[in-house]
Parts: structure tokens; sequence; C-alpha cells
């Protein structure tokens, strides 16, 4: 319902100070929007193509018909929904996908199932907003994880947009941050029909920030496919590499290459033909990754530049998008990143179904509870710096078995995990019908 049509008084006298605030202060700064949408392209966090977009205008047609809007910041987000949109297609719903990424819409390019829409969300002001929704008219709209930008649920609530929170996962950190603004959140959170949690944990925190209707259904990354690959550049990069032992270091963030290259450096001594695969988050750091090999004396190659990980190349730099694939398929060990550096951790569910052995950092608040079901299980291993780093990579790559043993162990933790998204279909199930109806009534 919308908070309009609770007793007829206006959105904005019931809202509490900070969010009639920040509608305010979004409405008076939207003509400054050119310019902060520049700076970003200049930086490369805007498709110079697209960037109309970021401005609620539309660069597609709205098909006829029920439309359901499925929004997530980034990569990750996206990744978690792809098998969820995929359902949804196959019952002949229009989807419109949005994210805030340059990552995240080639992915999109890459994992969306055919016929699905994808959009750049708009900036968070309401003339922008209002055009967006305007144009697209969703059905229901499904927000991922934890991205909730107050102009938008706002003027979903005054449209009564069905709102769902679909695999909501609020860290403790992120639930102190907004225990400092109670009421804010709070009315945010009551705009929405349902919030869908990754963990009991997760739903015991929205439902004490003042979300009234909240279940736990599990985490839909658990239930992502292993991402595919290319048969003949798998064959041949394995033609490539031969049997030379090969480690990947999957989505890496600043501050955690040095300490890889490091490990490299001193692994050499006993395994020589060692092969070290960064994949960095973000590709765009490729060169500077490559730089810092170099002045470690190793001999590095770039694959945006097409090179090849031959047997010359100790330090291979995977800075393209969407290949996690194909180098999970070649390393049997991978270090998830984001784990090591203060950024919360990676997922290690794709590694951990095509087989790999996994290692982390102490930083994973991102996926405390798998991680933390993963260890428990001797299911992964955490590493603390360069130096357990350092060794936990070398016992693996000198014991096959033990490494086995804990890969095993993983992909059983996985699969006792799963079954995220078949709970979150049957929650939405009542929302789905109602779509269903007001399409053959149209």
């Amino acid at each position: 319902m919308s908070w309009e049509a609770q007793g007829g008084v206006s959105l904005s006298k019931r809202l509490p100070l900070a969010l009639r605030v920040y509608q305010f202060a979004s409405a008076a700064g939207s003509p400054v929007a050119p310019r902060i949408l520049a700076r970003r392209l200049k930086r490369g966090k805007e498709h110079a193509e697209r960037i109309a977009e970021r401005r609620g205008e539309p660069s597609l047609p709205r098909p006829p018909g029920p439309l359901i809007w499925v929004h997530g910041a980034s990569v990750g987000e996206m990744l978690a929904v792809v098998p969820l949109v995929a359902h949804l297609r196959e019952q002949d719903f229009n989807v419109l996908v949005t994210s805030g990424t340059v990552t995240s819409a080639a992915l999109a390019e890459q994992r969306l199932p055919e016929g699905v829409l994808h959009q750049f969300v708009p900036l968070d002001a309401p003339r922008f907003v209002k055009r967006f929704l305007a144009h697209w008219r969703p059905g229901l709209a499904l927000f991922v994880e934890s991205d909730l930008w107050p102009n938008l649920i706002l003027s979903c609530a005054e449209r009564r947009i069905p709102m769902i929170v679909v695999n909501g996962r609020l860290s403790e950190r992120s639930f102190s941050r907004w225990q400092r603004v109670r009421s804010a959140i709070a009315a945010l959170l009551g705009s929405f029909d349902l919030c869908l949690a990754q963990s009991a944990a997760d739903a015991e925190r929205y439902a004490e920030l003042g979300a009234p209707r909240v279940a736990s259904t599990g985490n839909l990354k658990l239930d992502v496919p292993p991402p595919s690959v290319d048969e003949d550049v798998l064959k041949r990069t394995r033609e490539i590499v031969g049997k030379r032992p090969v480690i990947v270091a999957a989505s890496t963030h600043p501050g955690e290459e040095t300490a890889v290259i490091a490990a490299h450096r001193r692994l050499r001594a006993k395994f020589p033909d060692l092969l070290t695969v960064i994949v960095p988050r973000h590709p765009v750091r490729g060169q500077s990754i490559a730089d810092m090999a170099q002045v470690a004396g190793q001999s590095v190659a770039l694959r945006s530049q097409q090179a090849q990980p031959m047997p010359d190349i100790s330090i291979y730099v995977a800075d393209t998008l969407g290949e996690l694939g194909l180098f999970y398929r070649l390393a049997p060990i991978v270090f998830m990143g984001g784990s090591l550096a203060e950024h919360g951790g990676q997922n290690p569910i794709e590694a951990i179904r095509l087989g790999a052995a996994v290692l982390h950092g102490p930083h994973v608040w991102n996926f405390a509870e798998i991680y933390g079901t993963l260890d428990q299980a001797q299911g992964a291993d955490l590493v603390t710096d360069e130096e357990a780093l350092t060794d936990r990579l070398g016992a693996w790559l000198a014991d096959s078995r033990a490494r086995k043993t804990v890969a095993e162990a993983a992909a059983k933790t996985v699969a006792q995990l799963s079954g995220g998204l078949q709970r979150t279909l049957t929650a939405l199930d009542p929302y789905l019908l109602q779509l269903r109806l007001e399409r053959q009534a149209s």
C-alpha cells in the first residue's frame, strides 16, 4: 500500500526529517548531475553511449504487458539473480534488469537470458526517477541484497508498485550504520511488501530495523550454476599451460596482488614452473598489476593484449570480464580476493562448483555465513597474511590429496546450503499470480 493511501496524508508530510532533507537535497542537486556524470565518464565509471539512462531517459522501448523490474548494484548482485531472472523469463514475463556499474552492464550482455532488458539505474534524484518509472511502469520491483535508494523506493510506494527485497543481506557493519538513521530506514523498509533474507541473522536485522514482513530463504548465490566457457578456448589454453602447476587469485583488490606476487616469488624456488593467474576485480587495473609483477622480477603477460600464458610467463594478468569460468577450470587452487583487503570478500561458490580448493583472508563479512560454514566443514582455509598465504599455497601444491579433500568438503557443503532459488520463487508466487491475472485481463 502506498504512503498516500494510508489515511490520505501526503507522502512528504509523513516522512522522517532525514528523508525529507534527502529528497530536497537530491532534487536541488539534480542540475549538477551532468557534471557529476562527466567526471565519472572520464574515470571510466560510466558508459558513454548510455549515459542518458542515468538521467532516467530510456534507450529501449517498453514491451507490452506486465513487467518485472529487478535491480542490483553491481556484478555480484547481477550474477546472483541470473537464475531467478531466467525462471521469470521462462514464465513469459517481461523483465527489466538495472545496475549501476559499467562492469555489471558488460556482464549483463554475457549472462542475462535472451529477451531480458538491461538499463543503468537512474541517479537517485526525483525527476530522474519519475522519468524512469513513467516509462517502464513495473508491476513488481525486486531489489537485490541491500542497494536501497530512497527516491526509488518512495516513488515506487507512491505508485503502489509492490516491492520485495530478494537475497537480502545486512552485515553487522551495515546494521550499525543504519541504526544511526533508524527512523529513515524504518520508513524505507516499511514500504516493502516482503524482505527475503539470505540468512536468519540477516532476517533478524531487517526485522529489527522495521521491515514488516521478513523471511529467510537462503542465498541465491549458492544456486548460481558454474560459469560457462568456450570449449575451444579452454582446450587451447590447457595445451599452452600443459602440466604446469596453476594458482588463480580471483577478484583481487588493491594490496592483495602485492601479497600474491610475493607468495609466487617464494614458491617458485620449489615449483619453478608455477603459473599464477591474477584476475583483478576491476580489469582497468591490469596494467598497474603487470607493472608490480615486473618490478618484482617476474615475467608477465596481459590477457587484454591477447597474450597467452606461454611457458616463459610466470604471472598472467587476466584483465578481462566474464572469463573466470576458464581460469577456475585450469586451476585446482583459488585464492578469493577482497578478503585480505578490507573489502568483505568475494563469492567462492563458482570456484568450488568447478572443483577448486579455496583460500580466503579474514575480511569476508559479505559472505560471513558461507565462509563460516565452509571453514567449519574444512571446505576452505583461512589465511591471515602474505606468509600464511605462501605456506598454504605451498602445502596444497605439494599435496594434491589434501587439496582434493578440502575441495570435496566444500562441494558437499555448498550442496547442503543450496535451495534458496526455489524458496525465493515460492515466496514470489502470489505476486507472480497477480501479474498473470493482469496479463490475462489486458
